[in-house]
């Protein structure tokens, strides 16, 4: 576990040049390449926490996800999930966060720059604002991640999933793609200390196209979207 957050530390302070650099880029470029560019290093430092881990990552389906913004939807199962996902999808995203996170300096920067938005689930004004933002965002044409759970399962089961995160999909008329994620759990919360390998399973599902999306009701968008999480855990259970 020390090894790991040695090498998150350094790997933050090896990377304020590199920030510096990235604000600096033209705000005329193309925001496909902009994101790509942007996210160049936060994937490598997400890919070096899971290798100093020791764990595995498999990976399928990334031929599902559609060219331009979507809305990425995934279970939410230990904090490794988000390095986990940054790394290894390969269509660059922001992500929903805590808004205690912007009280770290370095961290809070980079997720400014790769389109993070925070959020204050105590406030429902100021989630209201980051729902509109997040929707903001889709339209701009960068894509997002959402764990509508709102907190983590640590592997016991998915919990009812929230609308608002999903909404911003809808009003941004961008495609939803659900993401199955098993094993992050294993590496720290279901054991009393430190980081442990494991082997993480990650499988992104078909898209829910956008215009299948606009008129349909939130609630019931979301039932479908865990449903369809849901089938993939259960089905990768029989195979494990």
């Amino acid at each position: 576990m020390i090894y790991v957050l040695i090498y998150m530390c350094l790997y933050l302070l090896y990377s304020i040049p590199t920030l510096y650099k990235v604000k600096r880029l033209s705000g005329v470029m193309k925001v496909e390449e902009r994101d790509r560019i942007i996210h160049e290093l936060p994937k490598r430092w997400s890919k070096g926490i899971m290798k100093r881990s020791g764990s595995t990552v498999y990976i399928t389906g990334q031929q599902y996800i559609p060219k331009g913004p979507v809305l990425f939807v995934s279970n939410h199962v230990g904090d490794f999930d988000i390095p986990v996902l940054l790394g290894y999808i390969e269509k660059p995203f922001g992500f929903i966060s805590k808004i205690e996170i912007k009280k770290m300096p370095i961290i809070r920067e980079w997720m400014e720059m790769i389109s993070c938005i925070f959020i204050d689930r105590k406030n429902r004004k100021q989630a209201i604002q980051s729902i509109r933002e997040g929707s903001h965002l889709l339209k701009k044409g960068h894509s997002l991640l959402i764990f509508p759970e709102g907190t983590r399962n640590k592997g016991k089961g998915l919990k009812e999933f929230k609308t608002g995160g999903i909404r911003m999909a809808k009003d941004a008329e961008v495609p939803i793609v659900p993401i199955a994620i098993r094993g992050t759990a294993s590496m720290f919360e279901n054991h009393s200390w430190g980081i442990k390998p494991s082997h993480i399973h990650v499988e992104v599902l078909p898209p829910i196209p956008a215009a299948s999306i606009i008129n349909r009701d939130v609630k019931e968008l979301s039932c479908e979207i865990q449903s369809k999480i849901q089938s993939s855990l259960d089905e990768e259970r029989k195979v494990s």
